[in-house]
């Protein structure tokens, strides 16, 4: 019998966390690990009947379930932000080729993520809160539009907790906010390393400061080779058939959306 690769399973909601008024994590039950195991980075087709198909990172990852953390910015997402505890949605994945922990294993990581870009690489820094004897440091610098636009406030608490250097900033704040103020490149450029040579850095967030987080890294003497992306621009069906997502004779839903940064550094979109 020929597999339909478009059909998707259902899953439940086992919790709802809201972070901020458009963005709540969807945590949801997943029972293939097993046989479809889950990266960081990768994402899933989520869907409910006659709203649409959305794909989304994947922010988090257990034996028994994964979270979406999702924006609520159009019709889809309004219908997905109906439903809670109990309620199902229609789910098909995993896609993409996500992170690979052991590619980071014993050197300097730098984790620079804007806004919902921190849903990406959210897997690997718990990865590397449970083994922090598995890297020799790890910072992660994360911006947000506002002290109430911020993500993964209990995360970020429990994080420091576990040793990880945590620099947190928004670009704008009311009188008397005490916390960072300014964009991730400020801090990108305060960074001190031992030694250059060990650093791996990942950037995710929207392209402007993608563009400008990587020069940030150059220009503290990280090399192109050691840094990497996460683009999930355009993607639509998730199986390298539709061309939504295609740059060049790059699938992004395929080839990526992980990218070394020397491999889509000429890519023109």
């Amino acid at each position: 019998m020929v597999k339909n690769e478009y059909l998707p399973f259902c899953s439940r909601i086992l919790d709802v966390i809201k972070h901020a008024d458009r963005e709540y994590t969807f945590r949801m039950s997943y029972d293939k690990g097993n046989e479809f195991p889950v990266k960081p980075g990768q994402f899933f087709e989520i869907s409910i009947p006659k709203y649409g198909e959305a794909p989304i990172s994947v922010s988090g990852i257990t034996n028994y379930s994964l979270d979406f953390t999702i924006r609520r910015v159009g019709v889809l997402t309004d219908e997905i932000f109906e439903n809670y505890i109990g309620g199902f949605f229609f789910i098909r994945g995993p896609y993409g080729n996500g992170f690979d922990v052991n590619q980071f294993k014993n050197k300097d990581i730098v984790l620079v993520a804007g806004g919902s870009g921190l849903s990406p690489v959210h897997g690997i820094i718990d990865y590397f809160a449970d083994h922090m004897e598995e890297c020799r440091s790890l910072t992660v610098i994360v911006g947000f539009k506002s002290p109430n636009d911020v993500l993964f406030r209990d995360d970020i608490i429990r994080w420091k907790k576990d040793g990880i250097h945590i620099i947190d900033t928004v670009d704008k704040a009311p009188e008397g906010y005490t916390g960072r103020i300014g964009m991730v490149t400020k801090y990108i450029s305060e960074l001190q390393f031992n030694d250059i040579s060990n650093v791996m850095a990942v950037v995710v967030g929207p392209p402007p400061m993608i563009k400008w987080s990587i020069k940030g890294l150059q220009d503290k003497g990280v090399g192109e080779e050691c840094i990497w992306l996460s683009e999930s621009r355009k993607m639509c069906c998730g199986l390298g058939k539709c061309g939504h997502c295609r740059i060049g004779d790059i699938y992004i839903c395929q080839d990526g959306p992980v990218f070394k940064y020397t491999k889509v550094r000429t890519l023109i979109d």
